[in-house]
Parts: C-alpha cells; structure tokens; sequence
C-alpha cells in the first residue's frame, strides 16, 4: 500500500486537475472497485454525478475528495495499485480501469487497480477534533506532516504501548502514515532496531524517532515518493524515485553507508524488516 508521500503527491495531483471540476458522469467497471460502497455501483454513480469536487484531503494514507454538498466525501482506497489518473477522452482506456469519471473540464478521472483491492466509497464527514474526516477514517490518528500533529502526544502514546516499536509504528491509530518502507528508514536513521520494545524506549529515543520519521517522508516527497514498479504512479502516470535513497529497505547485503556493514533483512508480519547489524543491534532480551 502506498505510504504518506506516496499519497500526498497523488492528492497534490488531484487538488491541481481535479478540484473545482463536476462530475458530468460516472461508470463503474467492476463491481470489487466498489465494494466498500454498500449500496452499489449504480448507486455511487447516480449520487456522485453532478457534484463538484470542492477539495482533495489525505490524513496518513487515507485519501479522500470532498464534494458539494460539504458532508459527503468520496473515500479513495489504493490499496496494492491503485492508480488516480488524469487523461484526455481521447487517451486509450487503460487495460485496468475500473471507475470513470468524467468532468465538466473536459478531462476524465480515472480509477485504474491491477489488483483490485482498492476502490472509491461514499460517506459522511464527520468532525474529529476539530477536523472533518470521513467516518471510516474518524480512527486514524494524525500524521506527522499534519499541521496540528501533536509531538508529545504521540511520544506519549508510542511509549504506553508494550509491543516492539516497529509494530507500533505500523499501527495508524497511534501515528498515520508509516508504512514498511518509511519505518525501516526511520529506524535506520534512530539506531533503533524494530524490535526494541516501545514502552522501554527513552522519550528523547521516541523523540528522534518521530523526528526521523518526518525527515525521510518529507525528503520523498519532494523527490515523489517512492517506487519499486510501475502500479505507484502520481496523476501523471509518473513514477516516483525515492527508492534511490533508500538506506536500509531492500539493501540486504549492502554495506551500510554509515559503518559498512552488510545489511540485514529479517522477517516480519509476513513482510520482511531491514536493518544494519552494527547500528541497530537486537535487543538482548526477549519481551
């Protein structure tokens, strides 16, 4: 699933050749690209037909379009490869397209998934401190590049969990945004091992860490974030290249570019974790 970077790039795309634009007409395509919108596929076209998209938000990896009227959004889901495309009619349909939707301006808004685990949903805002947000999304805690990101807290709640810290980091009711690829840098540059238990962590320790975790977000997303194939692409259909700068996801056996040593992928939650043995030494004892 796309990470924080990944998804604010999109929504920066969307807010750009979107917002302000009608929908003059929807088709769905395949009945899984909206099958989190209960009512079905001719039900979220007749509704979202001749609405206007007034904004497009993101909190974490949650993406949504508000439109008129203002308490209704649509809830974007990428899931694995989820694409939201701008293209002239003219454009060939693209081989996985599953909703589209055309505008009054004249260009389409394209939902393409290679692997259908995504999909668009309507659903009411609703007000969460503050802040509206859709109700699906009313759990999800604040991320770290949210203006009202609250530094203390979420230290706070990081060390009141009593689970390793790369779990806790993974878990969007405690801190959004982080996914696999943004944790293991973080760590990295924390000298942090994943394994750490949270709750034994030092506030300055979870400090630097939640520092670390807003540095290399914000560092890929002024470089579009981060791409291994061609399923992540913005609303251009261009690939982001943070995986360039990448210091610990996926270098198994490279040397560490801050001691030299190789380094290490392990298992995790069915996903793999990567860390440099000499910076990021396991803890001794298991929990």
């Amino acid at each position: 699933m796309p990470e924080l970077p990944e998804v604010e790039v999109v929504r920066r795309g969307l807010t750009a050749h979107v917002v302000g634009s009608r929908v003059d007409a929807v088709e769905v395509l395949h009945p899984r690209a909206v099958r989190r919108h209960l009512p079905g596929g001719a039900d979220l076209a007749a509704r979202l037909t001749g609405l206007s998209v007034t904004a497009a938000q993101r909190r974490g990896k949650y993406l949504w379009l508000e439109v008129d009227p203002g308490d209704l959004a649509v809830v974007v889901h990428l899931g694995m490869s989820g694409q939201m495309l701008v293209q002239a009619p003219e454009v060939a349909r693209e081989k996985h397209l599953r909703i589209l939707a055309e505008l009054d301006s004249g260009r389409e808004l394209r939902f393409v998934d290679q692997r259908t685990f995504g999909g668009w949903a309507l659903a009411p805002l609703v007000e969460v401190d503050g802040t509206a947000v859709p109700e699906p999304v009313a759990h999800i805690a604040r991320d770290p590049l949210d203006p009202l990101f609250d530094p203390d807290g979420a230290v706070a709640a990081i060390r009141r969990k009593q689970s390793e810290i790369k779990r806790v980091l993974l878990d969007q009711t405690v801190l959004s945004g982080v996914g696999n690829i943004y944790a293991d840098e973080a760590l990295w540059r924390s000298r942090i091992h994943g394994n750490r238990a949270a709750d034994r962590l030092t506030r300055p320790q979870v400090r630097l860490l939640l520092e670390s975790v807003t540095e290399v977000m914000t560092q890929a997303l002024a470089q579009g974030g981060t791409s291994f194939d061609a399923l992540y692409v913005n609303v251009n259909g261009e690939s982001g290249y943070f995986d360039r700068s990448l210091s610990a996801y996926g270098r198994e056996d490279e040397p560490c570019s801050r001691c030299g040593a190789p380094i290490r992928r392990e298992k995790f939650m069915n996903r793999s974790s990567y860390s440099c043995p000499r910076c990021q030494p396991r803890p001794r004892l298991p929990r």
